[in-house]
């Protein structure tokens, strides 16, 4: 699952890079760590969105998912 999610979220993040996306990587980070948990909840029949079970640092890690979510400024001229 991680392997089809990772291109995806390179592409779009290095197509929204350069400007001001921060606030919006913010939110695509949280939804995506969200729906990654969930998904290995309802894998292993459990309830809830395994906040305990897979941290954070874990998700990025140990699943390796994409987290090179660095906003580009505009070059100076």
């Amino acid at each position: 699952m991680i392997a089809e999610i990772n291109p995806i979220l390179r592409g779009w993040v290095n197509y929204f890079r350069i400007g001001n996306a921060g606030r919006c990587f913010a939110y695509v980070t949280n939804w995506v760590e969200k729906k990654v948990r969930r998904h290995l909840m309802r894998a292993r029949n459990r309830a809830g969105f395994g906040w305990t079970r897979w941290s954070t640092v874990g998700l990025y890690e140990t699943l390796g998912l994409f987290q090179d979510y660095r906003v580009q400024y505009g070059a100076r001229t």
